[in-house]
C-alpha cells in the first residue's frame, strides 16, 4: 500500500459519508477539467479492508428505516431488494461497494490514520503507511468505532458477557442465554426483537417507556421532519422536530415482536450483580449476558493532536457563508467534519441525510482551495 506525498483533499474515512463527499468532489473535478483548470487530487483513507464502512459489522437482521428507494446516496439510487422489506446490512454493503467503484473513487485501504498535525501549507496526516501532506482534510470517520459504555453499578463485578451494539453479530451467539438488553432506542428494540425467539430469556430495559413512531413513519419522513425543524429554528420558529414523533422506528421485525406481545420493556435494574441484576423492589434475575445498546460518540481520536476548541462534546465549528450545511473547524484549520449526526447537518449520519452536507462540504472545500 502506497500513499501520495501530497494531495489537495484528504478524506479520513471510507464509509457512506466519505463516499457521498467523494461523489461531489469527483463532480467538481470534472467541472474544473472542462474549464481547463488543474484537476483536484483527492484521496480517501479507510481503515477497513473492503468497502462497506460500519455496515460490515452490522448484525444480519439489521434493517434500514426506509425502503431502498429512499435510502440512497447522491447520484445513484439504491437498487430494490425485490420485496417491500427495508434493506438489510448486506444489501447496503453491496450498494456502497458498487457506488465506490461506479464513481472510481480513490480509496486506499486498509490505512489507519493515527493523527493529524498543523503545517505551514495545511495539515499533515500520519498513518500506518506513512505520512501525507494535505491542503485540506475532511474527517468522516463516523461514530461506530467509539461505542459509549455507561458507568453502571455492578458492571465491574458481573461475571457474564458484556457486549455493546458494535459487538453484536446476531442472535445465534446468544441462543439459549438469559440476556439483559439496555437501551430504549432503535438498536435496543431491534436487538431485543432479534433475541426473543432464541434466547432463554430477554429482559429489555429502558429509562422511559418505549415511544414507537407511527407504523407508517420511515426514514424518509424522519429526514423531512428533521430538515424542516432546522429551517424553522433558523427562522426563529419553534419546532418540535423528530423527537416529537417518538424514539423507535417500527421496522417489520420490531413491529411483529411488539404486536405479539414479546417486546415488553421494563425499568432498568439498580445494579448488576455477579450473577445477574437487581431491581429497586428487591427482585433479582440471573443473567448470562448484557447487551449495551447505549449509543456512540464521534470517533475523533485522530484529531487530538490539533488541540481543537470543544463545546457540547465535539469540536467548535462554523457554517460557512454560501454552504449552510457544511461544518468547518472554527479554529481556522482547513478541516471539515461530515456525517457525525445533527451537529453536522440534519440526519447527516444516515444514507439519505448525508447528501446535502456532503454537497455543501465539497463546495466549501473547493472554494477554500481556489481562494
Amino acid at each position: 500500500m502506497s500513499l501520495p506525498d501530497a494531495v489537495d483533499v484528504c478524506v479520513v474515512g471510507g464509509g457512506q459519508s466519505a463516499l457521498a463527499l467523494g461523489f461531489y468532489l469527483r463532480r467538481a473535478e470534472r467541472e474544473r477539467t472542462r474549464a481547463g483548470r488543474r484537476p483536484l487530487s483527492v484521496v480517501l483513507l479507510d481503515r477497513r479492508e473492503r468497502p462497506g464502512g460500519a455496515w460490515l459489522d452490522a448484525w444480519p437482521s439489521l434493517r434500514l428505516f426506509s425502503p431502498a428507494g429512499y435510502s440512497s446516496l447522491p447520484g445513484r439510487l439504491m437498487p430494490a431488494t425485490g420485496n417491500d422489506d427495508n434493506p438489510d446490512a448486506a444489501h447496503v454493503v453491496d450498494y456502497l461497494t458498487d457506488y465506490e467503484h461506479r464513481y472510481d473513487l480513490d480509496v486506499r485501504r486498509p490505512v489507519l490514520v493515527a493523527g493529524v498535525q498543523d503545517t505551514r501549507d495545511g495539515l499533515e496526516v500520519h498513518t500506518d503507511h506513512g505520512d501525507l501532506q494535505a491542503r485540506t482534510v475532511v474527517s468522516a470517520t463516523g461514530t461506530w468505532d467509539r461505542p459509549f459504555w455507561p458507568s453502571f453499578p455492578g458492571a465491574d463485578v458481573f461475571a457474564g458477557r458484556q457486549l455493546h451494539t458494535s459487538d453484536y453479530r446476531g442472535p445465534d451467539d446468544l441462543a439459549g442465554s438469559r440476556v439483559l438488553v439496555v437501551g430504549g432506542g432503535n438498536s435496543g428494540a431491534q436487538i431485543a426483537a432479534d433475541l426473543v425467539d432464541v434466547a432463554a430469556a430477554v429482559h429489555w430495559v429502558t429509562r422511559e417507556p418505549p415511544r414507537y413512531l407511527p407504523d407508517d413513519v420511515d426514514g424518509r419522513v424522519l429526514f423531512e421532519v428533521a430538515t424542516r425543524a432546522v429551517s424553522d429554528r433558523a427562522a426563529g420558529r419553534e419546532s418540535a422536530g423528530v423527537g416529537s414523533l417518538g424514539d423507535i422506528v417500527a421496522v417489520p421485525p420490531v413491529r411483529e415482536a411488539r404486536d405479539r406481545g414479546d417486546l415488553q420493556a421494563e425499568p432498568p435494574p439498580v445494579a448488576l450483580t455477579a450473577q445477574g441484576a437487581r431491581w429497586e423492589d428487591g427482585r433479582e434475575v440471573e443473567l448470562d449476558a448484557v447487551v449495551w445498546a447505549t449509543g456512540f460518540r464521534p470517533a475523533l481520536g485522530h484529531l487530538h493532536g490539533l488541540g481543537l476548541s470543544r463545546s457540547s462534546g465535539h469540536p467548535v465549528t462554523v457554517a460557512p457563508d454560501g454552504s449552510p450545511n457544511a461544518v468547518r473547524c472554527a479554529d481556522g484549520r482547513p478541516l471539515w467534519f461530515l456525517g457525525y449526526g445533527d451537529w453536522c447537518g440534519p440526519a447527516s449520519a444516515t444514507l439519505i441525510g448525508v447528501g446535502r452536507p456532503a454537497r455543501d462540504t465539497a463546495e466549501d472545500v473547493v472554494r477554500r482551495l481556489d481562494g
